[in-house]
C-alpha cells in the first residue's frame, strides 16, 4: 500500500488535544486548513517533548535571527475539531526550521514495527517513505501557541501523589511509600 503524505502548508490551526477523562485520555495532534482535518494519535510523553523542544527551538531561532517576530498569543483552549478520526499513531517525530520561508516544520511518521530497533538517521525522504506522514508548516507565532498548549495539556492530568509521585486516580491509589495503604 502506498503511504499517504498529509501536507499542511500553510496550516490554519495546529494543536494538541485529548479525548477522555484523566487517566484514560488519548492524546492527539490535529492540523486543520479549511474543512480538511487530520488527527494523529501520540503519547503523552511525545506531547511533553514537542512542547518543550518547540520552546527551546524558538528561543534559539530568536537568538540567531533578530528579524523573526514571535507575537505573544493566548493558548488555544478550544476543543479538538470534530470529527476526530485517527489517521494513524505517530512513531517518529521530527522538527526542522526552514529559514528560507521562516517556518517550523513538524513531521509525524506512522508507527511501524521497525521503529523500535531502527538506528537510521531520521530523514523523511518521500521516495523512501514506507509509512503515512503528517507534515505541517507552522509560523513561529503558531509554534509558540502550540508549545504553550502542549505544556498546559500535559500538566492538566491527574494530580501526583506527594509521597511517591505516581498519579492519583479519583478513587485513590496504593502508595508504595505508605506500605500499601490507600491514599
Amino acid at each position: 500500500m502506498t503511504p499517504i503524505i498529509y501536507e499542511f502548508n500553510p496550516v490554519e490551526r495546529f494543536v494538541a488535544g485529548t479525548v477522555g477523562s484523566p487517566g484514560e485520555r488519548t492524546f492527539f495532534i490535529q492540523a486543520r486548513t479549511g474543512s480538511r482535518i487530520v488527527s494523529v494519535v501520540v503519547d503523552k510523553s511525545q506531547v511533553i517533548a514537542l512542547g518543550e523542544r518547540t520552546k527551546i527551538m524558538l528561543r534559539e531561532i530568536k537568538k540567531t535571527d533578530s528579524a523573526i517576530v514571535i507575537k505573544s498569543t493566548e493558548i488555544d483552549d478550544a476543543p479538538l475539531e470534530q470529527p476526530i478520526f485517527e489517521e494513524f499513531r505517530a512513531g517518529i517525530i521530527a522538527m526542522a526550521w526552514d529559514s528560507e520561508n521562516s517556518v517550523l516544520i513538524y513531521e509525524l511518521r506512522e508507527m511501524t514495527g521497525s521503529d523500535d530497533n531502527s538506528q537510521d538517521d531520521v530523514i523523511f525522504e518521500e521516495g523512501d517513505l514506507s509509512a503515512d506522514l503528517l507534515r505541517v508548516h507552522v509560523s513561529p507565532t503558531q509554534a509558540a501557541a502550540f508549545s504553550k498548549r502542549c505544556i498546559s495539556l500535559a500538566s492538566a492530568g491527574r494530580m501526583p501523589c506527594p509521597f511517591c509521585g505516581s498519579p492519583i486516580d479519583p478513587t485513590g491509589h496504593l502508595c508504595p511509600r505508605s506500605n500499601g495503604y490507600r491514599r
